[in-house]
């Protein structure tokens, strides 16, 4: 090309110069190697969690895979194991009509704590949600029971709740006397002694957590609700119960594999030959009469692992048709391709 008689020659530039030249923009630095940043990445994940892997493998699984052993030997609780039984001990629990009825109470314990403790724990929350005169103390009042050791409670029960304990006499007291009863022994009344000890005892953890659930709710939308003209009930049918889904069905969650696994109330209070007879053996204290006291460790060992077994099959139920709503898209790969 001839500008002013003079040959001008077209230079081809990259289009990083061009942009840096018209711009004045800088060109990219050079990426890094991705093998490099992704063996980084990994050694990087290793160090923060290889020390919990470790202590979770040694103290969790490695103790599941010897319980799972153990199961197939009627063992004494010493030495090696040598008399191997197979699939004996298992066969003999499902078998076993004390167990039968040691499952069942376990299922009417779950089903009763979410039925009795959700409604009072969710009405005593909302009612510490409000500011009144107090609050902090009754707070304290109502989560105080939670705190205090499982053997405490059930020795002070016990004590009270015996034939001639000071619920009785305090009935005897006010004129009540036909009122009394053996809250403990008697196996139309001993359940509901257990669900109200439990009650007791554990509506506090489940207020505090519902405490914690309502204090993440938006008060603009309490105050938006309220400028429409909705009731105080209907903000809590609209608004409030919608929110505090996920912890209600967080704490039913811990609820339920707790009852699951109830032992030291049932035992302390009732003991291992008495919760049979009054209708309030669970499977963990079926576990201690027929394995540790029984000398028959291997037995008690093939309880644990059936217990191990119903839990796991309960929360991976739960977590698949219950929870899967509140985790979907919030960890994997699909959730975060979505957002």
């Amino acid at each position: 090309m001839s500008v002013g008689g003079q040959t001008a020659v077209r230079v081809n530039r990259p289009p990083e110069l061009v942009a840096e030249g018209e711009g004045g923009a800088t060109p990219p630095p050079p990426s890094r190697r991705r093998g490099g940043g992704r063996w980084g990445i990994r050694a990087e994940i290793a160090l923060l969690t290889g020390p919990a892997l470790l202590i979770f493998v040694g103290f969790v699984i490695v103790p599941i895979a010897a319980a799972a052993y153990y199961g197939f030997f009627s063992w004494q609780g010493y030495g090696q194991p040598t008399d191997f039984v197979g699939l004996r001990n298992y066969i003999t629990i499902l078998q076993d009509p004390g167990f039968h009825d040691a499952l069942l109470h376990n299922g009417v314990i779950v089903v009763l704590s979410l039925v009795l403790q959700a409604p009072i724990a969710i009405l005593l929350a909302l009612l510490l949600n409000r500011r009144m005169k107090g609050q902090s103390i009754i707070r304290v009042l109502i989560f105080v029971p939670y705190v205090i050791a499982e053997v405490v409670v059930g020795t002070g029960w016990s004590l009270i709740l015996q034939s001639d304990g000071a619920l009785n006499n305090f009935l005897d007291q006010i004129g009540l006397g036909a009122v009394r009863q053996d809250w403990l022994s008697d196996p139309s009344i001993a359940m509901g002694t257990l669900m109200a000890i439990l009650v007791w005892k554990y509506v506090g953890f489940a207020v505090i957590i519902l405490l914690a659930g309502l204090q993440g709710i938006p008060q603009e939308l309490y105050e938006a609700a309220a400028i429409d003209g909705a009731s105080y009930w209907q903000i809590q049918r609209r608004i409030t119960f919608p929110l505090l889904g996920p912890t209600i069905r967080i704490w039913a969650f811990l609820s339920i594999i707790g009852a699951l696994q109830l032992f030291d109330l049932v035992y302390i209070i009732w003991g291992q030959y008495i919760a049979p007879v009054a209708g309030t053996s669970t499977m963990a204290t079926y576990m201690v009469a027929n394995g540790r006291n029984a000398g028959s460790f291997g037995y008690g060992i093939a309880v644990a692992v059936v217990m191990f077994v119903i839990s796991l099959i309960v929360a991976l139920a739960y977590q698949r048709f219950v929870l899967s709503r509140d985790t979907a898209g919030a960890l994997t790969g699909k959730g975060r391709r979505r957002s």
